[in-house]
């Protein structure tokens, strides 16, 4: 299948957002932008049929004006639009699973719009296995058109979160070559925290603090190394930080253009499983967030 950046749409203007942003990066990769709407199927009973076909013929509208409006910002872009019946976790994560990156609308601080109530949002960036990014209607970037979607003032650069004991290509992969794309400064935040075995002799004594500090921030240093000499011009600074990463993500996060985080790839019996910093950083980052699953 032709690559492809695709963004799931409904009339929110969380999605809208995510359209404009999506065309940004369908235009910084090269590719072709899929726009696609998920009617819930079968309609249920209390559904009219009459009612059910009026709502089909109104995504597709929104999913014409939307793309000409893509068209119209960026032209040259090519544009295709879908409307996919099924259950939208199912629709979505498969059409995630076949495009670069997907990207979907994220409403506020701890809730998402539309189709992506809860359990949806989570499904999708919890299974897709190719990175899924959540865009607030306040983060749009300026690349990415003007008005109301893309309201409020954007951060710039790219901040990623790392911990320097799991390998992650993947995650460095994306992020470098997110920055790179964009002519960004990428700064990579590893937090770190002393072994419950010190107790409170890291506290007591700042020479084991130190001391940790520096193994925290030498081990950062050779993750970083080789994704360095990949791509020399992008502009890379390193943060060992001592404390929950969730919160030094989301305090870095208010100052960048896109955060970027992991999920591991790992199946469970009790449906889509995010961590629990990838959870927070979806809901309390104002940024929009990269999703990146990885081994």
């Amino acid at each position: 299948m032709t690559p492809h950046v695709t963004v799931g749409m409904d009339e929110s203007p969380e999605s809208l957002a995510a359209a404009l942003w999506a065309a940004e990066e369908a235009s910084l990769l090269d590719i072709p932008l899929h726009l696609i709407h998920v009617e819930e199927w079968p309609v249920t009973a209390e559904v009219p049929v009459l009612s059910a076909e009026s709502l089909v013929e109104r995504y597709e509208t929104l999913l014409r004006a939307t793309a000409d409006r893509v068209r119209d910002d960026r032209p040259g872009l090519d544009v295709t639009t879908e409307m996919a019946r099924g259950r939208a976790p199912a629709e979505l994560t498969a059409a995630a699973n076949e495009a670069e990156v997907t990207v979907l609308g994220s409403r506020g601080l701890g809730g998402v719009v539309g189709f992506l109530i809860g359990s949806v949002s989570l499904a999708v960036v919890g299974r897709a296995r190719r990175p899924v990014v959540l865009v607030r209607s306040g983060s749009a970037s300026s690349g990415a058109g003007s008005g109301d979607a893309g309201s409020g003032d954007a951060g710039s650069g790219i901040v990623l979160g790392v911990d320097i004991e799991q390998p992650c290509d993947p995650l460095l992969a994306f992020a470098f070559g997110e920055a790179a794309r964009r002519d960004e400064e990428l700064r990579i935040v590893h937090s770190w925290s002393p072994s419950p075995a010190y107790g409170y002799t890291a506290i007591l004594d700042p020479g084991v603090g130190s001391g940790l500090g520096r193994k925290a921030t030498e081990g950062l240093a050779e993750m970083v190394r080789p994704w360095r000499s990949k791509f020399p011009a992008v502009r890379v600074t390193e943060q060992a930080v001592v404390g929950p990463a969730a919160a030094a993500l989301v305090d870095a996060s208010r100052s960048a253009g896109l955060l970027v985080v992991g999920r591991r790839s790992r199946r469970s019996p009790v449906g889509p499983h995010l961590g629990h910093v990838a959870h927070a950083v979806i809901h309390h980052s104002p940024a929009p967030v990269a999703v990146v699953p990885f081994e």
